[in-house]
């Protein structure tokens, strides 16, 4: 027996060593610790919570993460493009044609730019309003005719757009050419046919797009290709290749400048998609080749490229910026 009261007075003293209890049931020693109250045989209470003092600080209820992104900013989560104006250029076909009709159905206001085929642009135009069935998502579009391998046809556009619906929020700049000669063809002329189209141009066109831009969420995107990841590289692509690659470092660039004003630049390049301008000059046996290499068995369609972009477009997409997204089905790794 003496050796369990020896035993119980030395456990009591550990568990108030420094006057520290998580319990308390008997009276307070002159010391300020609490002699607690043991009974033979009794195991000893869980600890209850110390109610807390009306001066104490109250701290912030944990929520999970995800709540709190839901919770603080839903439209982080929205691909709706209900209230904003996209200007595309190159749109009455083909890629073009594809992404201005996803922007408008995701609620954009859109410009169609065309050179030539005004038919083909109306045909847009008139789709992208039949998404608008309740008359509810304000998607609208508009056909203008540019030539936007021109600054100043870029630059119409922009104007048409204020014009039209008083602001600018994304600028596409889809619009492009893709030449192919081996070096000892190249002249001054081919080679400055596309920096100036595939480079210049778009440049001075986002330029001209910034001020119109409503901030934050202004969205400008520029086009490359998958080739320049190519390995092996494309035989006599040289003035395209080398144009294209210019343009992702530009986005780099512009993305860095821009960001602070809470712009977003980036560039999305398709890999081999079955358009005109892809199928000029190649016989169906070397299709069907390119077709070979990717997973898919197949080249890609303009409607396996809209989608990307009108994601890019959205609110959803503003923690993406300087990137260069490759949409090719795994044609290039």
């Amino acid at each position: 027996m003496a050796g369990l009261k020896s035993l119980a007075s030395s456990l009591r003293k550990k568990l108030h060593l420094g006057g520290k209890q998580c319990h308390s049931t008997g009276p307070s020693t002159s010391n300020g610790s609490i002699e607690p109250k043991v009974e033979p045989k009794a195991s000893i209470p869980p600890a209850e919570p110390t109610p807390a003092s009306e001066d104490a600080p109250k701290l912030p209820e944990v929520v999970p993460a995800a709540e709190m992104v839901v919770s603080a900013s839903p439209q982080l989560l929205s691909t709706s493009l209900e209230g904003k104006v996209a200007v595309v250029t190159g749109s009455s076909r083909s890629i073009g044609a594809a992404i201005a009709k996803a922007l408008g159905s995701q609620g954009a206001k859109v410009v169609v730019n065309y050179v030539n085929d005004s038919s083909a642009a109306q045909s847009v135009v008139d789709e992208i309003k039949t998404f608008d069935t309740t008359k509810s998502k304000g998607c609208d579009a508009i056909a203008v005719q540019a030539d936007a391998s021109k600054l100043e046809g870029g630059q119409k556009l922009l104007a048409e757009a204020t014009k039209t619906w008083g602001q600018v929020d994304i600028l596409v700049l889809n619009a492009g050419i893709m030449g192919s000669k081996p070096l000892a063809e190249v002249d001054e002329d081919f080679f400055d046919s596309h920096f100036e189209i595939n480079v210049k141009v778009p440049v001075f066109l986002a330029k001209a797009a910034v001020p119109l831009m409503s901030t934050p969420g202004g969205r400008i995107i520029f086009f490359s290709t998958s080739l320049t990841g190519l390995t092996p590289v494309l035989p006599n692509a040289l003035t395209y290749v080398a144009s294209k690659g210019a343009v992702e470092q530009v986005a780099r660039v512009l993305a860095k400048d821009l960001g602070s004003r809470g712009l977003t630049v980036n560039t999305v390049s398709p890999g081999p998609v079955d358009t005109p301008l892809f199928r000029a000059g190649k016989p169906e046996e070397v299709i069907k080749k390119i077709a070979a290499q990717n997973p898919n068995n197949r080249v890609g369609l303009p409607e396996d490229i809209a989608p990307m972009v009108a994601f890019v477009a959205s609110p959803a997409a503003q923690w993406i910026n300087g990137q260069n997204l490759r949409v090719n089905g795994g044609a290039v790794l």
